[in-house]
């Protein structure tokens, strides 16, 4: 069997004939001159096709159609891989003859009134270099992520989507039929990621989330994934947002060093990021907005989109970071785990982190006292702690639980911000929302 060469390993074959396969990405067909450019999953690379009876085998060819060719690898800084492939012969390994529904041999609009296009065409406009761009950026974060955390011992699980119960309860849940139960899709990893606190101090998970929320804007998804991460014997707070501070700055400084030409590719400009994250109260949030825009969100107890634009932009200015934490959440609104502040029990130990301009993560301190967990179930959800829902939860509490806080943070909402995307479903393979089941 002939070796096949990958397009990336060309430029180290200057002379010689090689053997490559790939899909047909473009050509460009002048007469005497005729230029192909193959694309494999390393790169593209041009060949120059000069031979009549070469050029017949592509006669009524579309693109996408598969090729092996194997011809002399010659330099040329010109071509898009700085090599090109002369004198080429051509064996197509599968015809394609349908017209592909959209160009995807140069760059796919992006603008909103685009996007319904770019979606039903999925299929193929991921063939696209520039749409492939993003997925590349968006896996090397995830495996930053993963190597960050696996460094500081963390176990990463797998925690099961088909749930009896709502997990952190209300209606925006998705529920099927079980063999004739009633199940629901999980809204998170929540109740098995603090279980598992139990069991190996520190876990994380990168998975599946789905939330029935009826939006259709541009941050929000039926289906999105989250990277949940929860910690063990933390003495505060201060620890879970240090270890976030510093899993974001590895983020931003190292993707860059990994994917950069992609980065470039996508016109993405490098996030400006402090090592300690700026803070900012929602109360201070709150005034400081009224202050300079004369809207009035001082009821609020959360921030609008609208503050939460200004927070990253104020904090740009007035910090030098795009990111900043809005912190001290009001009690009255928290979830029934997390844990009030000992120092004022107006708020809980809750963060949301902006960057540029989008919440991408919550993050709290949970309360890991089990009376304590047991009457904040039933004040602020009204449930009994017997119900099937939260039985098997509090039994992680009941034998023994330290402290502990974490974070879920939403991979395509980080991929975007990164790269500068203006909606989040352009950072998501097959986008899920109220219009969108398919493809």
């Amino acid at each position: 069997m002939q070796k096949r060469t990958l397009v990336e390993e060309l430029s180290g074959f200057s002379g010689e004939t090689k053997t490559i396969s790939g899909w047909l990405y473009k050509r460009r067909l002048l007469g005497s001159l005729n230029f192909l450019i193959i694309r494999d999953r390393s790169g593209l690379v041009q060949i120059l096709v000069e031979d009549k009876k070469e050029l017949e085998k592509l006669h009524g060819l579309q693109l996408g159609s598969v090729l092996e060719i194997t011809g002399d690898v010659t330099s040329d800084e010109r071509a898009p891989s700085g090599v090109e492939i002369h004198n080429p012969k051509i064996i197509v390994k599968l015809p394609v003859t349908d017209v592909m529904p959209i160009e995807i041999d140069k760059p796919i609009s992006h603008k909103p009134e685009h996007l319904d296009t770019l979606f039903e065409n999925r299929v193929v406009a991921l063939r696209n270099i520039h749409e492939q761009a993003i997925f590349k950026v968006q896996a090397g974060i995830e495996n930053i992520i993963r190597t960050h955390l696996l460094s500081k011992e963390f176990v990463s699980i797998h925690s099961p989507k088909l749930l009896a119960e709502a997990t952190e309860g209300g209606a925006e849940v998705f529920k099927l039929d079980y063999f004739g139960k009633e199940a629901t899709l999980a809204q998170s990893a929540q109740f098995y990621k603090q279980i598992m606190v139990g069991v190996f101090e520190r876990v994380f998970e990168i998975g599946s989330t789905y939330r029935a929320e009826p939006s259709t804007t541009t941050r929000h998804m039926s289906e999105y994934i989250t990277v949940d991460v929860e910690m063990g014997f933390i003495e505060s707070f201060a620890d879970v947002k240090n270890l976030l501070n510093e899993l974001i700055w590895d983020i931003n400084e190292n993707i860059w060093v990994s994917h950069e030409s992609e980065l470039n590719n996508l016109r993405a400009t490098k996030s400006k990021i402090t090592k300690k994250i700026p803070e900012i109260t929602l109360k201070e949030l709150h005034q400081e907005f009224y202050k300079q825009t004369k809207v009035d969100t001082r009821n609020e107890k959360d921030p609008t989109p609208a503050e939460e634009r200004f927070a990253s932009e104020y904090s740009l200015k007035k910090y030098g970071s795009e990111a900043i934490y809005i912190t001290e959440f009001p009690t009255a609104e928290m979830k029934f785990y997390h844990h009030i502040n000992d120092s004022n029990p107006e708020v809980c130990d809750r963060a949301d982190l902006i960057f540029r301009g989008v919440e991408i993560v919550t993050i709290t301190q949970r309360e890991n006292r089990y009376d304590v967990l047991v009457d904040q179930l039933k004040s602020l959800v009204g449930v009994d702690p017997d119900h099937p829902g939260f039985k098997y939860y509090l039994d992680a509490f009941k034998y023994g639980m330290p402290n502990h806080g974490g974070f879920g943070l939403g991979l395509e909402r980080l991929t975007a911000k990164i790269i500068g995307l203006n909606n989040v479903k352009e950072a998501t393979l097959f986008p899920r929302d109220m219009q969108r089941l398919a493809p």
